[in-house]
């Protein structure tokens, strides 16, 4: 049994999701389908790459992971598989895969090019899906499409260094379920910027002069808990990603608050770290 995994900006509330599961397992009956989320913001092509990036590498080899943001297809937007170390990936090639991938190019990219061999206008999910059948049935991919070099990158949301180096511009890229705000700065770039000298990372009218190594170091566990600063504190931290993130310890967005509300950030606002 294969795995399949999607990732949509469908949601939850309409019948796009069943309806794409449904299509899944009409023509696969064995398919094994795992959500990564379909809670995507509409065509933000960022969270989706964020959350795949974050997820894709814990599955199995031979998993195929389907993504289905801004994927309909348009001279500019054109429909690719990859497969790269045995997992598969089928989606537009649309900016998505290179915040994936990163710096990396992929194994083997095809550009689909099935569009003009059925007799209706074929959609974007149905067509992956029959991308997807073949895979599972071992097909070659040169079948389903032309073989090409590289996949289109999104250029302007890498952080930006000055000539000076003495400052990183980043900008905030993801909010997640806690609240806390994930910018697009990672600890490989800060480790080369900063060559250990002390800095101040400023996000609105928020600073940090210091990054801890995860949540708990924040926390004094040598006072009594009435007397240690827990509620609302604030701290920066590279999360599992790689990424700096802005947190508040133990925030909920829906009572107390979180980093994005209380800090006043939400996507794309710019956030700098000077040295």
């Amino acid at each position: 049994m294969s795995i399949i995994t999607l990732t949509t900006d469908y949601g939850n509330k309409d019948y796009f999701v069943s309806s794409l599961k449904a299509k899944i397992v009409s023509e696969i009956d064995s398919a094994e389908i795992i959500d990564i989320s379909h809670n995507i913001s509409p065509f933000n092509l960022t969270e989706a790459g964020y959350i795949l990036e974050g997820a894709h590498k814990n599955f199995p080899k031979g998993t195929i992971h389907m993504i289905c943001v801004d994927s309909e297809l348009t001279p500019e937007n054109k429909h690719i598989v990859i497969k790269h170390k045995e997992s598969f990936f089928i989606g537009a090639d649309n900016g998505v895969f290179s915040l994936i991938f990163k710096d990396i190019i992929p194994e083997n990219i095809f550009e689909i090019n099935l569009h003009n061999s059925f007799n209706y206008k074929i959609s974007s999910d149905d067509l992956f899906i029959k991308v997807l059948g073949h895979i599972l049935r071992s097909g070659p991919l040169n079948v389903v499409g032309t073989k090409i070099n590289k996949i289109k990158e999104i250029k302007n949301l890498r952080p930006v260094v000055n000539q000076e180096q003495n400052q990183i511009i980043g900008s905030v890229i993801y909010i997640d379920n806690y609240g806390n705000v994930i910018t697009n700065i990672t600890e490989k770039l800060f480790k080369e910027i900063s060559k250990t000298r002390s800095f101040t990372i400023n996000a609105r009218n928020v600073k940090f002069t210091q990054i801890f190594k995860n949540y708990s170091d924040a926390i004094d566990f040598t006072l009594d808990q009435k007397d240690r600063e827990e509620d609302g504190k604030k701290m920066a931290i590279f999360n599992s990603l790689g990424y700096l993130q802005l947190s508040i310890y133990k925030s909920n967005p829906q009572t107390v608050g979180s980093a994005s509300t209380l800090f006043g950030l939400y996507y794309r606002d710019p956030v700098s770290i000077y040295f």
